[in-house]
């Protein structure tokens, strides 16, 4: 069983970013750029995500929504750049997730998409 796991947590070269927003609009907006700009193939927009986190010394609680964005690995650095740029916090969540397994008519799909 360990050797069958292995064989299949390759690096598929696809990324998912994580990225949070105060604002339903704001993720839209930023979702919708990415993918107009072919930096991203997809963006999954989730609202009314809750958290609780630190920020300042003081204990937080917010309603934000989750971007979900899909793209390749090479292109993960211009998307946490651009991600950056167009949010409007100063230090916002976005973070890469390695894709080591999925359906590769999908994965193929994303790599295609962000070939532009």
């Amino acid at each position: 069983m360990t050797e069958q796991r292995s064989a299949m947590a390759q690096d598929s070269g696809v990324r998912f970013l994580y990225v949070t927003t105060d604002k339903l609009d704001e993720a839209w907006r930023i979702g919708e750029t990415l993918v107009a700009e072919r930096l991203i193939a997809c963006s999954n927009v989730l609202p009314g995500m809750q958290s609780c986190y630190r920020w300042e010394g003081k204990l937080v609680r917010a309603n934000e929504s989750l971007l979900i964005l899909k793209t390749r690995e090479a292109l993960v650095e211009r998307v946490i750049a651009r991600v950056k740029a167009l949010h409007s916090t100063t230090v916002p969540c976005v973070v890469a997730l390695q894709v080591v397994a999925g359906n590769a008519d999908y994965l193929a799909w994303i790599t295609r998409e962000t070939q532009g």
